[in-house]
């Protein structure tokens, strides 16, 4: 991160016939492609075991979905009020000047906003195909759902052999995974360089205010909300953070949630989160625990009305936040999505357009900040959800010990099995 910010700033992309710290961008995306293409395999298998697995108990498998729905949405309602008394606190619109910002970009956006209906269609794939060829998580999630639920009510050498061909299927993928990682600080490094390279260090300046607002907030968030759930539940801060800091660094220098999942999977995993568990949290989470993209939602409308000079009394703000705790649910189908959201509730509650076109300016920077707090929030989610079901593993135990005697076990079976002992 360091040396890309280095490249980033001393090679900015101002200055034709020289080399720019924009040129690796062909770096970070092959690093992005190596990553989404492990995203669709390693989730429905992981996904089909973790269900199909526990058949004879499919109680188990509503609770947990019923459960998580709850959670995600305490959570986010809690992000909502957080981002909307830092805004009134802070007020970072005041003395920023929305009006010569041209709104055409955001007009677009407004008029693409998503209903509520057209989300719950979209959740349902008309192709399991289609869906894996777009990587889009809430319809494979849907599809695979469905798909172990069915297997499940399957009995003999069928159901012995798709629930082999997906084990067998989740366990290449996470050895494939584990070698992209080879390849991330080479990836991290040219993502962040593109960012510094591409809107400099000067764009910070004048909206400096609304972007430490939202990692101030962000922060207050973790510490206020996340931190206290997790010491409820009794989930163990310090290895939950060493298991997290990997997903965290990818989302945050690549802005993209997608990116960190396949990671995130294994690192809740080797954390003592049952795959069924993990496999299913996590990439719902992606569609309903949008924890940082809420509370950035918050503050922007509420920065967009105090810049406009608009005075919105509190009832009105409460229900524009209303409004985006529905609206923001399956952001992760939709391109540009916080963007379009937060576009289409201005335009709802009369705020100028142009406030959208403005923060367009620093929205790379938040984008890092809010993707990587929603990958925090969907990791620490399924360990809630474990500690709840009563699965989670080796809450006392260090993880690489439990490896290494699990591997040990192997092998002496291993060695039982050729000397024909036991």
């Amino acid at each position: 991160m360091v040396a890309g910010a280095a490249v980033g700033y001393l090679f900015p992309d101002v200055e034709p016939g020289r080399f720019h710290a924009t040129d690796l961008q062909i770096v970070a995306s092959v690093f992005l492609r190596m990553i989404k293409s492990v995203v669709v395999p390693l989730l429905f298998g992981t996904l089909v075991i973790g269900i199909a697995a526990h058949g004879d108990d499919m109680r188990r498998v509503g609770k947990l979905a019923l459960g998580s729905i709850v959670y995600f949405e305490v959570v986010t309602t809690v992000a909502l009020g957080i981002g909307l008394v830092v805004a009134n606190t802070v007020k970072p619109g005041v003395g920023v000047n929305i009006a010569t910002a041209t709104a055409e970009t955001s007009v677009a956006l407004a008029q693409s906003r998503p209903t509520v209906a057209s989300l719950l269609e979209h959740t349902v794939p008309q192709s399991a195909f289609d869906a894996a060829v777009r990587n889009d998580t809430l319809q494979i999630t849907f599809f695979a759902v469905i798909f172990a639920v069915a297997l499940s009510r399957v009995t003999g050498p069928a159901k012995t052999l798709m629930l082999s061909l997906c084990e067998s299927l989740s366990q290449v993928m996470f050895r494939f995974v584990s070698i992209v990682m080879a390849f991330a600080p080479v990836g991290i490094g040219a993502a962040i360089a593109v960012t510094v390279g591409r809107s400099g260090l000067g764009v910070l300046r004048s909206l400096s205010v609304l972007v430490m607002t939202l990692y101030g907030s962000l922060i207050l968030f973790a510490v206020l909300a996340l931190l206290p759930i997790a010491l409820v539940f009794g989930v163990p801060i310090r290895r939950f953070l060493r298991a997290v800091n990997e997903p965290w660094v990818i989302a945050f220098t690549t802005a993209s949630s997608e990116a960190a999942l396949p990671c995130a999977l294994e690192n809740m995993v080797r954390l003592g989160v049952p795959r069924r568990i993990v496999s299913f949290v996590l990439p719902t989470g992606y569609a309903f625990n949008m924890d940082g993209t809420t509370l950035y939602l918050a503050l922007a409308s509420v920065f967009v009305a105090q810049a406009a000079r608009i005075d919105m009394p509190l009832s009105q703000q409460l229900l524009m936040m209303f409004t985006l705790m529905i609206t923001s649910k399956g952001l992760a189908a939709v391109p540009r999505a916080s963007l379009v959201i937060l576009s289409g509730t201005l335009a709802q509650f009369g705020l100028p357009l142009q406030g959208v076109a403005v923060i367009l300016g620093v929205d790379a920077v938040m984008d890092m900040a809010r993707t990587s707090i929603n990958v925090v929030g969907n990791c620490l989610a399924s360990a809630v959800m474990a500690r709840w079901d009563g699965s989670f593993t080796c809450s006392s135990a260090d993880i690489p010990e439990v490896e290494a005697f699990v591997g040990s076990a192997r092998r002496t079976a291993d060695v039982m099995v050729r000397s024909d002992v036991g």
